[in-house]
């Protein structure tokens, strides 16, 4: 049994590259471990395909619709402050540009990407789901 978490492209694919090891969500989770990445079925967003610097990121790349495509290791749940947010983009440019950084949210700190060998076709859930092979 894998937990899964869902993510829209190009988000999914930056965490496969290893350019976004930092997941921003409006919530927070207990849970530390290994978690599988999966690129959902939902298209950019029109504001994300004008990022030029977002999509620079992964230009040339091969958007993984409908397919979990790493692991990684969820190591923290980082509230965000305004601190940590001033934090982030004066040392991270990359990281801030690829996340939604907002006081109140929380910063998922990814590590140990691992790119699987085989894509795995799978549909997309909310939250942190559980994928049976």
């Amino acid at each position: 049994m894998m937990r899964v978490l869902s993510l829209k492209e190009p988000y999914a694919t930056l965490i496969k590259e290893k350019k976004k090891l930092v997941e921003t969500r409006s919530w927070k989770t207990n849970y530390r471990g290994t978690l599988y990445i999966h690129a959902s079925m939902t298209k950019p967003s029109k504001v994300d395909l004008e990022n030029i610097e977002l999509m620079s990121l992964v230009e040339n790349k091969k958007m993984n619709y409908g397919n979990i495509i790493c692991k990684c290791n969820l190591v923290d749940c980082i509230y965000m402050t305004q601190d940590y947010i001033n934090s982030i983009k004066k040392n991270n440019y990359q990281e801030y540009i690829c996340g939604e950084y907002q006081v109140g949210r929380y910063a998922w700190i990814l590590e140990n990407i691992e790119v699987l060998n085989r894509p795995i076709k799978a549909k997309g859930h909310l939250g942190i789901w559980k994928y049976e092979e």
